[in-house]
Formats: C-alpha cells, sequence, structure tokens
C-alpha cells in the first residue's frame, strides 16, 4: 500500500469540513490548492480528493470496477432509483446497452432539424422580449432542453410539463441536504426541504406515469420506434417480473428527463453569460454563424463541424463550469493512485471543476479564452485534463447530441441577437447535479446590429 496523500494542516480541518456542508465548491478550490491529492478524515471515515490528469484516469478508466457511484449520487438513488446515473455492475451495463443505440451519431446526425427547429423556436421567443426589460434566460434555455429531449429522445412532446424543472430543483436539493446530514434525517420531518422533496416526488411519479402510458399507446408492434424511450419500454416488458419492471422504467425515465436537460441547460447559461462579459468574443462567434448560417437558415448536421469557433465558445464555457462538476466515487477495495494508499470504503472525488483550472495545466486559467481548444494549442495537453462529460466507461452517453444542442443554440442566438446581462448580476456558482447559477440568469434582448 502506498503512502498517504496529505492532509491539510490541523488548523484548516474545521474550516474543509465546514465548507462540506456549505460550500462545496469552496471546499474543493482549497484542496486543490493544498496539493494534487488530499486526504481528508472524519472520524472513521476517510475522503481523498485527487486533481491531476493521471490520477483521473486511474480512478475513472484505468480501475473504474473498483470505483462505484458515490457521495451525492448515492443520496439521489431517493428519487432517481436505479437509474442510469446511479446503478451499478450488470444493471448498469443492461441499462446502458439499452439506450446505447438512441445516441449512435448517424441517429444524432438524423435529430439535427429538431434541434435546429427547437432553436430557432427559443430565438423567437426572445425576439418578442426585446425592449421590454430582463428576461430569465436560464428558464428559457431550460424550456428548450427540455423540448428538444421530448422530441429527440423520447419522441414525445413535454409541452405542458414545465414543472418537471422545478421538480428536479427540490429532489437535487434533497440529495444536498442527505449528503450534509449523511441520510439520517428522515424524509417525513417536516422541513422545508424535505416537503418540497415530497411534492416534488409525487409531482414527477405523476407526470412519468403520464409519459408511459402516452408513448406506449403510440408504439406499433412492428415498428416501435427506436428512440431512447421505446427502447425502455420495450426492455421494461421484457422483465420477468412486471412489478420490477415497471419500477425500473420509472426510475430510468426519471433518470433520463433530469440528465437528459439539467446538463445541457447549464451549459447554455453559462455560454451566453460568458459571451455577454466577452463582446469582442462575441462578435468573433456572430461572424463566424452569420458566414456558415448565410440568410437567416437554420444548421443541419453538417454545419456542426464547420461552426468550429462557436464549438471553441462552448467548450471553453464548458472548461470554466463543467456540466458535470464533480465525479464522486466509493473505493470498493484498497488501492494506489499515483503511488498514493487509498482504504477501502472511501469517498474518493475527482473535480472537473478544479482539474479544468489547474494552473500547470491551463495558462491563466481563470480567463475566458475560447482559443486554447485550437487543434494546434490543444495538440499536447493531458487526455485527462479536461473532462467535462466524465471520462471512462461511464462517460455521458448524451455527450454528443449534447454538445449539438449547445453550439446550435449559441450559433443561431449569437447571430441573431444580443443578449445584455442585467447591471449586478455576477453569475453565481451552484453547485447541484451541474453547476446551475443561482437567481438565474436576468438578461436583456435587442435586435444584433
Amino acid at each position: 500500500m502506498g503512502v498517504h496523500p496529505p492532509g491539510p494542516p490541523v488548523w484548516a480541518l474545521p474550516g474543509l469540513l465546514r465548507k462540506l456542508a456549505v460550500d462545496r465548491l469552496g471546499m474543493m478550490e482549497d484542496a486543490a490548492r493544498l496539493s494534487d491529492a488530499v486526504r481528508v478524515s472524519m472520524g472513521p471515515k476517510k475522503m481523498y480528493i485527487f486533481n491531476r490528469p493521471d490520477y483521473a484516469k486511474h480512478v475513472l478508466a484505468d480501475n473504474a470496477a473498483n470505483y462505484h457511484k458515490g457521495i451525492g449520487l448515492v443520496e439521489s438513488r431517493k428519487i432517481l432509483g436505479d437509474g442510469l446515473l446511479t446503478s451499478e455492475g450488470e444493471l448498469w451495463r443492461a441499462q446502458r446497452a439499452t439506450v446505447q443505440p438512441a445516441f449512435r451519431p448517424r441517429r444524432i446526425a438524423e435529430q439535427a432539424g429538431a434541434v435546429a427547429r427547437e432553436a430557432a423556436a427559443l430565438v423567437d421567443l426572445l425576439r418578442t422580449r426585446a425592449g421590454q426589460g430582463p428576461v430569465d434566460v436560464l428558464t428559457e434555455v431550460t424550456g428548450l432542453t427540455l423540448g428538444v429531449l421530448g422530441r429527440t429522445l423520447m419522441d414525445t412532446s413535454l409541452d405542458g410539463h414545465d414543472g418537471i424543472a422545478h421538480a428536479f430543483e427540490a429532489v437535487q436539493d434533497q440529495a444536498m441536504f442527505d449528503m450534509v446530514t449523511q441520510g439520517l434525517v428522515p424524509t417525513w420531518v417536516p422541513l422545508g426541504t424535505q416537503r418540497r422533496f415530497r411534492r416534488a416526488r409525487r409531482e414527477l411519479t405523476r407526470t412519468v406515469d403520464a409519459l408511459v402510458a402516452d408513448r406506449a399507446a403510440r408504439m406499433d408492434g412492428d415498428d416501435p420506434g427506436d428512440d431512447a424511450f421505446a427502447r425502455m419500454i420495450l426492455a421494461a416488458r421484457r422483465h420477468d417480473d412486471p412489478a420490477v419492471g415497471r419500477r425500473r422504467l420509472r426510475e430510468e425515465l426519471v433518470t433520463l428527463l433530469l440528465a437528459g436537460h439539467e446538463t445541457t441547460a447549464s451549459t447554455l447559461g453559462w455560454t451566453l453569460f460568458l459571451l455577454a462579459r466577452h463582446p469582442h468574443v462575441r462578435d468573433l462567434l456572430r461572424d463566424e454563424a452569420r458566414a456558415v448560417l448565410a440568410d437567416g437558415r437554420l444548421p443541419d448536421a453538417d454545419d456542426l463541424h464547420k461552426l468550429t469557433y462557436t464549438t471553441q465558445v462552448v467548450q471553453e464555457a464548458m472548461r470554466l463550469y463543467p456540466p458535470v462538476w464533480i465525479l464522486p466515487r466509493i473505493a470498493q477495495g484498497a488501492d494506489e493512485v499515483g503511488g498514493f494508499g487509498v482504504a477501502a470504503g472511501a469517498d474518493v472525488l475527482v473535480c472537473p471543476y478544479t482539474l479544468h483550472r489547474h494552473p500547470d495545466l491551463w495558462d491563466d486559467p481563470e480567463r475566458f479564452d475560447p482559443g486554447r481548444f485550437d487543434a494546434a494549442r490543444a495538440a499536447n495537453r493531458p487526455r485527462y485534463a479536461y473532462i467535462p462529460f466524465g471520462a471512462g466507461p461511464r462517460f455521458c452517453v448524451g455527450s454528443g447530441l449534447g454538445m449539438m444542442e449547445a453550439v446550435f443554440v449559441t450559433a443561431l442566438v449569437t447571430r441573431d441577437l444580443d443578449l445584455d446581462v442585467v447591471p449586478g448580476h455576477r453569475g453565481v456558482a451552484e453547485p447541484m447535479m451541474s453547476l446551475r447559477m443561482r437567481g438565474g440568469l436576468p438578461m436583456t434582448v435587442r435586435e444584433a446590429g
């Protein structure tokens, strides 16, 4: 067994543990400043924080079988059950195999038209708000991502289900509450977070059951469809125990609804915020969007490879505000990471947020610089220095669709409109399952010159 990673100084430990409860981003930043490998002891419980590409590679890819989903996601099982985000082993492999065909590159390319039409509808909606005062752009892009999810992965309209996003906020708040309290507070205790969670769980159950009934009724026996939702329904029908099949279907659909919209909405919010703060970047992106998408036309699948600077802008936004900001694991057995011993049963954290800002990997890491992702500049960068969608076997299955959505929306919005952040709004990150903006994203809208 290797040596122990260094721990925080005795004087720093109370502050670090306090931040675990109230400022998780701050805790990870403090740990990153201490060392690339930090061991925190909380009585008999051990936590290891690793912040180097080769360490991340070992935990997430090379020895991924030893590291199951950990702190935060474990607590999410209360609502997600054993969905794709939280399941392990053979169940996870079966679930992944069920939905994987719906995310093949050719099928994603076939969805480009649906994504482009949803993006154009968002532009039209924002245009109606031009000159009428602030609009919460984060709310609007969340509606867009739900719309794209329904049309591309579910063959279902999610219009009229706006409450899904609010329900998931309550679910994530509960997961964080359970993480801090170590799950010792029963959900029936009448605290505000608990009450919101119980209402959200009931709402999500009703919504999911209605969506399943609608989609199942429209499935043709000879051609049931190849979208992810149809595949999940067919897998549930084949289960040996119908009751278990129905429960698994509900859990998998709730996971799809959450994972399919939350991270992309976060990415779009931060991208539009950063463009508003850096008008010279916005001008360059607009020039590209108007050259590639001339005469007001909508993008198609081939345009994704032509919108190179737009892609770099989205990549840089995800570097600063990664959609998956922390990757928690639990070591199943004792291991060594970079020569450091890891105890069995310990929490192991890899944090893309701090890894993406590591001063040894990125020049001036706090600066917004899309040129970092120019092919020449990125050529010698370690593969695991940039992991916005995770890495290894649990790499995000929807990354291709999410990138296409983010690039198309960013290109169309910037081509046609100027969005400006309301003075005084700083874009404070709130860590839930993705890095959401605390307080939304109030912006004013005007036609682009």
